[in-house]
């Protein structure tokens, strides 16, 4: 079983920056995504960020790219969002989520999910 523990969430201004991390543990999966994904109240759940643990290229939503940045640390084995110039509809709660093996930017897709961090963002 893997496990997935978020942190790093809180308030912040508007325009300012936060790292949300993700602890993995577990059984390591190939050939598979890892991702955050984001829910605010009132709303579905949604894509953020992604990458493939088999390369390199990394995958965004349009609302948040040029500002996130997914990464990771594998001697850590920790999963990293890096959140710049955050906006008050960044507000949500954020999840790391493992497992996808298609369509990674659909939420359905992933086995695995943390228990979420809030992101509050004041205007």
């Amino acid at each position: 079983q893997v496990q997935l523990i978020e942190s790093g969430g809180g308030l912040v201004q508007a325009g300012g920056s936060l790292r949300l991390s993700c602890a993995a543990s577990g059984r390591t999966l190939s050939r598979s995504a890892m991702g955050w994904f984001r829910q605010a109240p009132g709303k579905e759940r949604e894509f953020v960020a992604a990458f493939w643990w088999s390369g390199d290229n990394t995958y965004y939503a349009d609302s948040v790219k040029d500002r996130f940045t997914i990464s990771r640390d594998n001697a850590k084995n920790m999963v990293y969002l890096q959140m710049n110039s955050l906006k008050p509809e960044d507000t949500a709660v954020y999840y790391c989520a493992a497992g996808a093996r298609t369509n990674i930017i659909v939420a359905a897709n992933y086995a695995y999910w943390g228990q979420g961090t809030q992101v509050t963002v004041s205007s």
